[in-house]
């Protein structure tokens, strides 16, 4: 197995910070998650979560990272790596931000920070899997030149492999 430079757990853009979790981002990320539509997640399990994110990246040397707006200073959602539905070596990029932030570009400035980070990681390929019905999301994966591997069907219906090779 290769050995992996960690992922920077502090990013930086123009409009963008990129930061590791606090405890007090749970019940902010409750109310991201319950944009989903599928009900409010109880703010203590959320906490749980965010260890669990923490304990992961003691593991993987990456991570999911909280964004934050510069200006504003608000969460707006979050980024990262993960290992998801595929492995360290290859991890997926992730993110979700808030609807209220949509259509300003800040899902591509993130994600693209994040690309830089896995690159300095020296990894090789990274992936995205993405339901096809999510044209916002995969139009950034498209920006950050990730292109379509494959479809799957899943309980909640196609999904789209994309892969990028690095840097």
């Amino acid at each position: 197995m290769a050995i992996y430079e960690t992922m920077p757990f502090h990013l930086e853009t123009e409009r963008l910070i990129l930061r590791p979790w606090a405890e007090s981002d749970a019940a902010e990320f409750c109310d991201l998650l319950a944009e989903r539509g599928k009900g409010k997640p109880p703010v203590d399990r959320i906490q749980k979560a965010i260890g669990g994110f923490l304990a992961e990246t003691e593991t993987t040397g990456f991570a999911l990272l909280p964004i934050q707006r510069r200006a504003e200073g608000d969460f707006i959602g979050y980024c990262g790596l993960i290992v998801g539905r595929t492995t360290v070596e290859e991890p997926e990029i992730a993110y979700e931000l808030f609807q209220r932030v949509h259509g300003n570009g800040y899902a591509t400035e993130a994600a693209r920070a994040v690309l830089d980070a896995a690159v300095a990681t020296g990894r090789k390929r990274l992936w995205s899997t993405v339901g096809t019905w999510n044209t916002p999301s995969l139009r950034v994966l498209e920006k950050l030149g990730f292109e379509r591997d494959r479809v799957t069907m899943e309980e909640n219906g196609e999904v789209a492999w994309l892969t990028r090779s690095l840097p």
